[in-house]
């Protein structure tokens, strides 16, 4: 069975990834299985050069594993045109969990908690420029005048009672 997916999404800077962190530790906390995807627009590399998973992946390999007793890495090879969409690769990897938290992923169809901060920007990507349908929530460092949800974006734990209530119960 796939996962319940929630993203986060905002303008750079905003704060998405302190966010997550406190949203995984408090799941965490209450006993959930929890996975995290990043998206990142740009291509990104985890191997480094000259270690033996790069090479094997340098010589051509499309999908290369490492593995340890905690953990498992995966390189996958992907033409730009191919890139699965997020419901693919949670369906593929992310089984075994009770939720996955998304970072970015904006334009996805999956809900979607907004985090905004003032000092960043007046306007939210979910509302005023554009009006998303798949917003669920907006973590805020000011009052908004919102027909969702509205969390102080310190309030990991009430926006976790949220998610668990819409999601998980």
């Amino acid at each position: 069975m796939t996962p319940p997916v929630v993203s986060i999404v905002a303008k750079s800077g905003t704060g998405k990834t302190t966010l997550l962190e406190k949203l995984i530790v408090e799941l965490k906390r209450r006993g959930y299985r929890v996975g995290a995807v990043k998206h990142d627009a740009h291509s990104f590399d985890i191997d480094r050069e000259g270690k033996d998973s790069w090479r094997l992946t340098r010589a051509g390999a499309d999908t290369m594993l490492i593995t340890s007793p905690e953990k498992l890495a995966m390189v996958k090879q992907y033409h730009a045109e191919q890139e699965p969409t997020l419901a693919e690769t949670v369906a593929a990897h992310c089984g075994d969990l009770d939720i996955v938290l998304t970072e970015g992923f904006k334009k996805s169809a999956m809900p979607k908690i907004e985090v905004h901060r003032r000092e960043r920007s007046s306007k939210l990507l979910c509302r005023d420029e554009e009006q998303d349908p798949t917003l669920i929530a907006v973590a805020s460092d000011s009052a908004l005048n919102l027909d969702v949800p509205l969390y102080d974006i310190n309030d990991a734990e009430g926006l976790c009672d949220f998610i668990v209530e819409k999601f998980l119960s």
